[in-house]
């Protein structure tokens, strides 16, 4: 369960055809004369469940404006991810800061063996099946940002085969 102060959520809403996915809502307070005044960081991924994915922070004095604007940030800033009958074409390693992401391809079948955040990346892109491993940092908005660097570095062969000039069957 989520620590005191903190909560984790996952929605699935079908807002244009998108898959919302509230990783993170973190709440920070400043203490001012009359008492203590709270606001909210929301950590949302966004993806089409077709291979398309992104993420975004939004911060604002309630939660429901700051989800509003991660999700907003989100879907500008959504990146391409080739996918092959529901896996990853090549085991990938993503790194952000102290956190790092082994993901690999996976049997149709297994679905996705992943920690929560790196779950919410994964469903969101529309990946079914996958392994993954994450190492150092376990906060859940390096972890997110691993696991996308991770899946924009990935490449089908016929990509390899266009970049090199060469047939690789």
């Amino acid at each position: 369960m989520a620590k005191s102060g903190q909560r984790e959520r996952s929605d699935r809403t079908a807002r244009e055809g998108y898959i919302d996915k509230v990783v993170k809502i973190k709440r920070c307070a400043a203490v001012v004369k009359g008492g203590r005044r709270f606001s909210f960081a929301a950590m949302v991924v966004v993806g089409d469940g077709q291979g398309r994915v992104g993420w975004g922070y939004g911060k604002a004095n309630e939660v429901p404006p700051s989800v509003e604007k991660a999700q907003k940030q989100a879907t500008r800033n959504m990146v391409e991810v080739p996918i092959l009958s529901g896996t990853i074409p090549h085991q990938i390693k993503g790194r952000y800061g102290a956190a790092e992401v082994i993901l690999l391809p996976a049997a149709p079948g297994t679905g996705v063996i992943a920690g929560a955040a790196v779950r919410a990346v994964c469903e969101a892109a529309g990946v079914t099946d996958i392994l993954t491993k994450s190492f150092g940092s376990t906060n859940p908005v390096t972890l997110v940002k691993a696991t996308i660097e991770a899946l924009k570095n990935l490449r089908t062969q016929q990509d390899i085969e266009r970049l090199r000039g060469v047939s690789l069957t």
